[in-house]
């Protein structure tokens, strides 16, 4: 009965972190469009996040010195990375266009395990990569002639890299002693992103008067620091700490399958709130994209200690601390 009643908050609280997600790029876009770079929504987005999470790094402050070089390409990767390439994406592409390129990541993860590291992989791994490939190649239109700007999607593509990144992390040190917890970790991630932000985008020259003032949302009028509140405190803090306690009380497999639906989310409040909408055929191929997507996640390789073959899931063994940071979302 107790088991049920948990598995089941670990579904709602799942469903609340993708939608937290998911509604990133739907509250940013607006603000790019009033006027603010999208550096410097990423610095706003990061800092103030951080802030708030400085109590938890403060907690898990040891961190600083058993986990030095996971911390630092957490920040730099997880965090500054994804959310500054994620959001100059949004400022050319529509918001779910370059929420499913960036669910590219668990395929191209499963390159890397396969020509840099020189592992074999699982037919179903494969065929996600084939399937996330050829759903990206309907999303774009390649027919077309890429109707979509060529930078943006590179941007994405960006994106989605600096995720194969935080995945790799998050298989360093996996089953040994004095792991590193995940909301610590997520903590010290958004304070080293907003130092390394800070200097990229350099806010002393923003123009903080927009946040005064008032962003268009597909012809309605919305104040930007109710705007800039829900990126930082729900598409941010709550959007990560949920993430970590879903996949705590879930398996990673069901964790994966609800963190798919941020895209689709992401996609839906984009196009209600926006006005962003997507051909048929993007559609169809965006749905393809999560399918292989899921396909590839599941499939994600242990360490080498676990078994011979990347993508075999390895019996009776819960991956706890991989599932809980792999569920934190980085993106968006």
């Amino acid at each position: 009965m107790h088991a049920t009643q948990g598995r089941s908050a670990g579904l709602g609280i799942a469903l609340v972190s993708a939608c937290a997600f998911g509604g990133s790029g739907v509250a940013a876009k607006p603000l790019i469009e009033a006027g603010l770079d999208p550096l410097h929504v990423v610095w706003l987005r990061v800092a103030g996040a951080a802030l708030v999470m400085l109590p938890v790094a403060w907690r898990h402050r040891d961190l600083l010195r058993r986990k030095p070089a996971l911390l630092a390409g957490f920040g730099l990767l997880a965090v500054a990375g994804v959310q500054a390439f994620y959001f100059a994406s949004i400022s050319r592409i529509p918001v779910g266009v370059a929420l499913l390129i960036e669910y590219l990541a668990p395929a191209l993860v499963l390159g890397w395990v396969r020509f840099v590291q020189r592992r074999p992989v699982t037919r179903a791994a494969a065929l996600g990569v084939v399937l996330a490939a050829g759903g990206l190649a309907c999303v774009v239109q390649v027919w077309s002639g890429l109707t979509f700007d060529l930078v943006g999607l590179l941007l994405a593509l960006a994106a989605a890299c600096c995720q194969v990144g935080y995945f790799v992390l998050s298989d360093q040190g996996a089953g040994e002693d004095g792991q590193a917890d995940p909301l610590g970790v997520i903590a010290f991630g958004l304070l080293i992103g907003a130092l390394v932000l800070t200097v990229v985008a350099r806010p002393w020259g923003m123009d903080w008067a927009l946040l005064g003032g008032s962003a268009d949302m597909d012809g309605t009028d919305v104040p930007a620091w109710l705007l800039l509140g829900w990126i930082v405190l729900i598409a941010t803090v709550l959007a990560y700490v949920t993430g970590v306690v879903s996949v705590r009380r879930l398996s990673p497999q069901v964790a994966g399958v609800v963190a798919c639906l941020e895209a689709v989310i992401a996609t839906v409040l984009a196009w209600i709130l926006l006005g962003e909408h997507l051909a048929a055929p993007q559609i169809i191929g965006g749905a393809v994209v999560l399918v292989g997507a899921f396909i590839a996640q599941s499939s994600t390789p242990k360490p080498p200690a676990a078994g011979p073959v990347a993508g075999s899931p390895a019996e009776g063994e819960p991956e706890a601390r991989d599932a809980e940071l792999s569920s934190g979302r980085t993106a968006p």
